[in-house]
């Protein structure tokens, strides 16, 4: 076939090619049959299109799957070339042409014409059709040379279920086990993604490649450690939602391990039979979320003998050696009978002995020398004697000046040697300040006391009751002891001795004794009425049951706490608590240890208790663990007193709690305890309570200033306020608290500011120092220091000074007395007059803060770890008990012994609210933590 032929033949088929495209444009514009009742194309002409010669239209975009969201339409979109018409067909229908919108356009690269067709479809649509499959929609493109089809694109409606059908447990794992979370997403359609959140941080942006989130939406932590402890969270979200699973708290807990031991200590005595110990404490690792404490002891003991040392003694002297040409001859003895061993002391003298062997005369050149000068003999006697004199002088000179130095530093710590009120002679101006209001002890109660100085201690522990009692305890009077410098003056006897100084001390029989009777109510006995010899005690006592209760000595600040279900169903107990008095020997001097309370014993002996009790006990110390080392003691059955455990140091066998006046302890045993501190550097402080008492003596003309300085401590101060209530003393001012140092240095206690043109005052007299042995252990035997002063006329009857007691560089306290000497006679008010304290026990729900019901369910709901994270230990926390919690791990419900420790923590408060507002701020993390609707919200207690 030649050229022209094909390009004839060519040019005929592009004829032809028009002729059929204008024949069909013709028939669409003129027949109405080939159009179906919805204005589409028929199957026909599609039929007599695709018969067309050539390259059919193909897709550059064909119509994709949608989700319906909500009510929002959706469009699908196909574009061809080249392309004459594009249509859509959906679910086996055409789409009507009206609801096309077609757009035709131009590539600019290849130069072909573009078609491009959309539609909307609707929710209403979709949800319209009821077919076997879901809503679908094609795409039909028509050229001059035929028809093409697109592929089939879904319709469905979007939606995302709430719930979840598997949400993820909370676990307690130990570390390095595995941790698997199991989550299933809500049902959705789109299926929903799921992606894990731990606090409130996606997982995937972390990088651990510990966690694995791809197994079937769980999550997987091969290996746990300590920082994988968590709140992690299922989220699960598609294109309509997100959803948030339960939240699952994961607890890695380590079980604690035990450390080496230490090496074993020196032997505890230098001489025979002692005890040798080593410890090991549990850090190997320690316990931590939870994890079991160390099981077996931390500290072991074996018995030693040590060695008794041997102190060295001399053989016997050797024989003398002969003359020697110096006329001497020496002799010999050796440290061997026996020599020293282990430890012991060496022989004391000299090992040799020289001697002149000529009776006193020398030897010269071999030959004795019998011409001894007198002279010269005589003229050494009289350098002795010269010598021996100056020696005399020059030891004078040195006491005169050590006289004045002292004398000088005297002054200079605050005594005084001479009033200020002697300045102005007999013409000094005197104005009394008017009478104070306040304490009902105070002989002037009208005039409030400055109490900037000092503070005071916050008062007793004890029950109301309307019963009156009386306090009454004499003093002797022969309990006395003069001042050494007044003896020394030779004036302690005169007449015209008108100002005297005592050091008296309390003896330990003049406390109060207490008696019960049936074990409910306890009267107030006189210690010279009822007594035993030996040691003297304040004992009270109630029968418990399975409601527990509260027994108090009064004004001692001593109470014991017996929690509800200590003691079994059907079962009571009589229990007593009793204080030790006397000298104890459970503080050792040697080490300067002092009993910062006094001793407590409660029981009986045999007492069985499913929970501890709590014991309460005031103490004198300024709590710190830098400068104290403070220790609770028990007496063992031979009584001895064996440390049980340190306050800073972890223990299972009891708790003990520090505040600022008082210690808590958890016992589990019996027995006699006592609280002993150890100065651990000269900053440790012992609180002293001073007050001061005033009372008219024998004689019209004198009165009596009385100064006491006992332990900051209720049960000190209430033995002072007997003994001055039984001699009519009169409180004269507010007691102040002063802080004691364990420096070694005195005490001062001085007199101040007498108007000498009313009361006569002796040069020399108004200071009394007391060594710091005698302050430091006060609890042995109370300070005391007296003033006796005589005023000039019966006419006088006030009287105004100051009391200065001060350590030596150290914390002073200033009394000011205003006294109304003249009204001696006016009756003595008890010093605690808040309450008459004489009910010494309670039983029941009366005795405790918390109800019942409200603590059953606060033990119910943290004893047991659960998904929102509340346990006993975060209970602890927001109580403020963050140490020794291993204690608490053992008890058979810790929430139980928690509250316990509240209850004697805030027995004198009265209210809840420290504990409402910690349960309170508990449910607030939880909120945080766990987003709730408003109709989820939960309050777990009401007060």
């Amino acid at each position: 076939m030649t050229e022209r032929n094909r390009i004839e033949m060519g040019s005929n088929v592009t004829v032809k090619g028009r002729r059929r495209f204008f024949e069909i444009i013709l028939v669409l514009a003129l027949c109405p049959t080939c159009t179906n009742g919805r204005g589409a194309v028929s199957d026909t002409l599609a039929d007599s299109l695709s018969s067309v010669g050539g390259t059919l239209p193909y897709f550059l975009q064909e119509p994709e799957d949608a989700y319906i969201v909500k009510n929002n339409p959706i469009k699908l979109r196909c574009r061809a070339t080249p392309s004459l018409q594009i249509f859509f067909k959906c679910n086996g229908e055409w789409v009507h042409q009206n609801q096309h919108t077609s757009q035709e356009y131009m590539d600019q690269n290849t130069g072909l014409k573009i078609r491009e067709v959309t539609i909307n479809v609707t929710r209403q649509q979709v949800e319209d059709f009821h077919g076997p499959e879901d809503y679908w929609c094609l795409c039909v493109a028509w050229s001059h040379l035929g028809t093409s089809k697109s592929r089939k694109a879904t319709v469905r409606i979007a939606y995302l279920r709430k719930n979840f059908e598997q949400d993820p447990q909370g676990k307690e794992v130990p570390i390095k086990g595995m941790i698997v979370l199991h989550c299933r997403p809500p049902e959705g359609v789109p299926m929903a993604e799921v992606e894990w959140l731990k606090n409130e941080e996606l997982v995937s942006s972390l990088g651990d490649d510990n966690i694995d989130t791809r197994a079937d939406h769980n999550l997987i932590i091969n290996e746990a450690r300590l920082s994988d402890s968590a709140n992690y969270t299922c989220l699960a979200s598609n294109i309509v939602a997100k959803r948030r699973s339960a939240t699952a708290t994961v607890v890695v807990f380590v079980n604690g391990g035990w450390s080496l031991w230490t090496e074993w200590s020196s032997c505890s005595v230098n001489c025979g039979r002692g005890v040798q110990k080593r410890s090991r404490t549990c850090t190997n690792p320690a316990p931590l979320n939870g994890g079991a404490f160390c099981e077996g002891m931390s500290v072991q003991k074996i018995t030693c003998n040590a060695l008794c040392p041997v102190d060295g003694v001399w053989e016997e002297w050797s024989e003398w050696t002969m003359c020697s040409a110096q006329c001497e001859r020496q002799r010999w003895r050796e440290c061997n009978a026996p020599p020293p061993r282990h430890r012991g002391k060496m022989c004391e003298g000299e090992g040799q002995g020289t001697e002149n062997c000529t009776g006193g005369l020398c030897t010269q050149n071999g030959k004795l020398m019998h011409d001894v000068n007198p002279q010269s003999m005589e003229n050494s006697i009289d350098v002795a004697l010269y010598s021996g004199l100056a020696a005399g002088v020059i030891a004078v000179v040195v006491l005169i000046v050590a006289i004045t130095l002292y004398r000088k530093s005297q002054s200079e710590y605050g005594v005084d040697v001479i009033d200020s009120s002697a300045l102005a002679g007999g013409f000094q101006s005197f104005n009394f300040k008017t009478t104070r209001q306040g304490n009902p002890l105070l002989l002037n109660s009208s005039m409030q006391p400055d109490l900037t100085v000092g503070q005071t201690y916050s008062g007793p522990i004890c029950f109301q009751d309307s019963i009156d009692k009386e306090l009454f305890d004499p003093l002797p009077d022969k309990v006395k002891v003069q001042s050494s410098f007044m003896v020394s003056l030779g004036v302690a006897d005169r007449a015209e001795y008108h100002v005297k100084t005592h050091l008296e001390t309390l003896p330990a029989n003049l406390h109060p004794s207490y008696s019960t009777v049936e074990g409910k109510k306890t009267t107030l006995i006189a210690a010279n009425g009822l007594h035993t010899p030996g040691k003297t005690w304040l004992k009270t006592s109630a029968v418990f049951g399975h409601l527990g209760g509260r027994l108090v000595i009064p004004n001692a600040g001593v109470s014991l706490l017996v929690p509800h279900g200590a003691i079994a169903d059907d079962t009571s107990w009589e229990m007593y608590m009793l204080i030790n008095q006397g000298e104890s020997s459970a503080q050792s001097e040697e080490r300067c240890e002092i009993l910062l309370g006094p001793e407590i014993t409660y029981g009986p002996p045999g007492l069985n208790l499913s929970y501890p009790v709590a014991m309460t006990i005031a103490h004198c110390a300024e709590v710190s663990a830098e400068n104290w080392n403070i220790k609770l003691k028990r007496q063992t059955k031979d009584n001895k007193w064996e440390e049980i455990m340190s306050v800073d140091d972890e223990s299972t066998s009891c708790y003990c709690l520090m505040d600022s006046h008082c210690c808590h302890l958890l016992l589990d045993q019996p027995g006699c305890y006592a609280l002993v501190g150890e100065p651990v550097t000269d900053s440790a402080i012992k609180r002293l309570r001073i007050a001061v008492f005033g009372s008219m003596e024998a004689s019209s003309m004198d009165y009596n200033l009385r100064v006491h300085c006992v332990d900051d401590t209720p049960h000190a101060f209430q033995g002072v306020v007997t003994a001055e209530t039984s001699r009519g003393g009169q409180l004269l001012e507010e007691p102040k608290t002063l802080f004691f140092k364990g420096n070694c240095l005195s005490l001062q206690v001085s007199i101040q500011d007498i108007p000498q043109f009313l009361w006569s005052i002796k040069p020399f007299t108004t200071c009394q120092e007391f060594s710091f042995t005698q302050v430091w252990y006060s609890n042995q035997q109370p300070v005391h220091c007296a003033f006796s002063l005589q005023r000039h006329s019966a006419s006088t009857t006030q009287l105004s000074c100051k009391i200065s007691v001060r350590q030596v560089k150290g914390h002073e306290q200033l009394l000011q007395v205003y006294s109304s000497v003249g009204e001696s006679e006016k009756e003595t008010v008890p010093f605690f007059m808040q309450a008459d304290c004489t009910v010494t026990s309670q039983t029941g729900a009366k005795a405790f803060k918390i109800p019942l019901s409200i603590r059953q369910r606060i033990c119910t709901t943290f004893d047991t770890a659960n998904a929102k994270g509340k346990d006993w230990q975060l209970l602890a926390q927001k109580l403020h008990i963050q140490r020794n919690l291993s204690y608490f791990t053992k008890q058979k419900s810790p929430s139980a012994v928690i509250l316990s420790l509240w209850e004697a923590r805030h027995q004198d408060s009265g209210d809840l609210d420290s504990l409402a507002s910690a349960l309170e701020e508990i449910g607030k993390i939880h909120c945080k933590s766990l987003p709730q609707s408003p109709d989820e919200k939960e309050t777990d207690f009401t007060f």
